[in-house]
């Protein structure tokens, strides 16, 4: 089901993505058809699980920039903008593509960035004491918005099938793909809003189980969700039925990759705030 939604957007000073001046922005009005498209639900979730770990110093600067709208808020207007044909050279940094069994090699990154370069490039702009609260404000929502992509597994996939969007399945009675089912199909069939979900998975987490989970980089975190995917992979092809079988094998992933990327959102925002 669509719905029209209208939202202000902030437009960056800068939208070449290797550029490197920052200058003021301005606010458009952006009217943007909205399907189920770690869709909404999903962003929503590792935002709000983020909110409830920020630092005092942190959640007030992020309060600030975001002009007192939530990280849940926030964490889908990456994916929002992509109606606006001035943001598609942003359209790589969602993602990264590497053979399975490699490693992230920075020397053979896509020119046009990436998922890796887009945090990195994210972080840059937060730190940088040059950029304007516009420029730092828009570059806040993207960093949300990626490290809710890192942990969606397939966005760290395969080239040739474009992260399993090219797998072709069915979800119950209706035509899916791979990519689908994991960005929304597996979260919207457990039927529960996102601020319940992100409570369960907050709930269900120790301080032991949370302080293990944050370990390590962005950098790690891809490795890890290019091993992951290679289980989501071997678990359909074309053609395939998947059901309530699929759910009872793959929601716990599914769960623990949303907490996983609400918890490091957490302490990466922390980390730049502080």
């Amino acid at each position: 089901m669509f719905s029209l939604i209208l939202m202000l957007v902030n437009l960056p000073s800068e939208l070449d993505p290797n550029g490197t001046t920052l200058i003021p922005s301005d606010r458009i009005e952006i009217a943007h058809r909205n399907e189920e498209v770690w869709g909404q639900t999903g962003h929503r979730v590792v935002g709000q699980i983020a909110e409830a770990y920020l630092s005092k110093k942190a959640k007030k600067e992020i309060d600030r920039l975001l002009e007192g709208h939530s990280l849940a808020f926030a964490s889908t207007i990456a994916d929002e903008i992509k109606s606006d044909r001035a943001y598609d050279s942003f359209s790589p940094w969602h993602y990264v593509n590497y053979e399975m069994g490699g490693h992230y090699n920075p020397s053979n990154a896509d020119e046009r960035g990436d998922i890796v370069y887009g945090i990195q490039k994210s972080i840059e702009v937060l730190e940088s004491k040059d950029a304007s609260d516009a420029d730092k404000r828009f570059y806040l929502k993207l960093l949300i918005h990626f490290i809710g992509d890192l942990h969606q597994p397939l966005h760290v996939g395969w080239a040739e099938d474009q992260g399993g969007n090219r797998i072709q399945v069915n979800w119950f009675s209706r035509t899916s793909n791979l990519h689908r089912v994991w960005d929304s199909d597996l979260i919207d069939g457990y039927n529960m809003s996102y601020d319940e979900l992100a409570e369960e998975l907050v709930r269900s987490t120790t301080t032991e189980e949370r302080n293990e989970l944050t370990k390590g980089t962005y950098l790690d975190w891809v490795e890890e969700s290019h091993q992951i995917v290679e289980r989501i992979y071997a678990s359909a092809s074309s053609g395939d039925r998947l059901g309530y079988r699929y759910t009872y094998d793959f929601n716990p992933l599914l769960f623990e990759q949303l907490a996983k990327g609400g918890f490091r959102l957490a302490k990466v925002l922390n980390e730049l705030f502080d």
